[in-house]
């Protein structure tokens, strides 16, 4: 059984050029992708024995009773995984549950489908299978129940259940979007990237990643106003992602390069006086919010390596500040993070 604690007797056992916040294409498909042909469901999967599978909607998900469980579970587990959700009304953790079940098995496109059986409604089945606590998922497989979860899960956990019992189902449409759209920002194509960003906030409106994304675009282009309006529209969920956390990070360091203005006399003064720490850490400011993230990285270190107490250990919060901001795939946060622990423990 998947959860300590959990027995089952019986059988069982144990707006950015053109696009913005929440735009994009229908969901369900990614841009580019062709339409599928007559007659065939939009996933264009297909079963072991040549059928096409459903994509979503009533096929992948539906109520059972205790009159239909034979045939929508029992004889359907035969030709494909089944997950049976058992819950009721009253049932809080169910209420929680239920929503991201259903989203984990519509993105698996058709590599399971789900039963949901309230048991205050039918209880039979239930009290069959000796469950003594609710929300219970099974999952049956040829007829026998295979493995099996009780209580809230997170997606990621539900996904590593669902490939557990009926193998890899791979990344949903929303990840394979949102790749494309990490992919063109990397890239510099800004507008691209947020229309890309808005096609998977049209699928998942509180995917933190994609919210975050966004925001960033618009740092980017110096639209900073923006930026915060993607982010103070962000569901609850989403505002603590680290995707979201790093673009507020990435506004901070925006508006404090704003403030310093021309960069020539900094520069001037650093030459003129090496130990002139402030100027240097404005310089670094400056220069990491834009494209010399390197070269930030090297102003901050030698704030660090003259006199690391400077400003209260300022130049290496600072540093740390940019690591969020860039975030961890940013080669200038591999550079930074292996300089500070050169200089820290030299």
């Amino acid at each position: 059984m998947s959860n300590d604690g959990y027995s089952v007797g019986g059988s069982f056992g144990g707006s950015f050029g053109g696009a913005g916040y929440g735009s994009g294409q229908a969901s369900g498909q990614a841009p580019g992708q062709p339409a599928a042909p007559a007659g065939q469901p939009a996933s264009g999967l297909i079963d072991p024995q040549g059928q096409a599978m459903p994509a979503s909607g009533a096929e992948l998900i539906r109520d059972v009773t205790t009159q239909s469980f034979m045939s929508d579970v029992i004889e359907a587990s035969r030709q494909q995984v089944v997950l049976v959700d058992f819950w009721a009304p009253w049932c809080g953790p169910c209420k929680q549950l239920t929503p991201i079940l259903e989203k984990v098995v519509r993105d698996a496109r058709g590599a399971v489908v789900l039963a949901k059986m309230n048991i205050d409604e039918h209880p039979e089945v239930a009290g069959q299978l000796g469950i003594q606590s609710i929300p219970a998922v099974i999952a049956f497989k040829n007829g026998q129940p295979l493995d099996g979860f009780m209580g809230a899960q997170q997606e990621s956990q539900i996904k590593a259940f669902i490939e557990r019992v009926a193998g890899p189902i791979g990344p949903s449409d929303a990840e394979q979007v949102l790749g494309e759209a990490e992919a063109a920002r990397e890239a510099g194509d800004l507008a691209r990237a947020a229309q890309l960003y808005g096609a998977v906030l049209s699928m998942e409106a509180e995917n933190g990643a994609a919210i975050g994304g966004l925001a960033q675009c618009y740092v980017a282009a110096g639209a900073l106003d923006k930026a915060r309006e993607v982010l103070d529209a962000a569901p609850e969920p989403a505002a603590k992602d680290p995707a979201v956390s790093a673009a507020r990070a990435a506004i901070d360091l925006a508006e404090q390069a704003e403030a310093l203005g021309d960069l020539t006399e900094l520069e001037t003064r650093i030459a003129a006086d090496p130990a002139d720490h402030q100027a240097r850490f404005d310089l670094a400011v400056a220069l990491g919010s834009g494209a010399d993230r390197q070269q930030a990285v090297d102003h901050l270190i030698e704030i660090v390596r003259r006199d690391r107490s400077w400003n209260e250990d300022g130049a290496r919060k600072q540093l740390l500040q940019f690591f969020e901001a860039w975030g961890a795939k940013e080669p200038a946060t591999g550079y930074g993070r292996r300089k500070l622990s050169a200089v820290l423990f030299s």
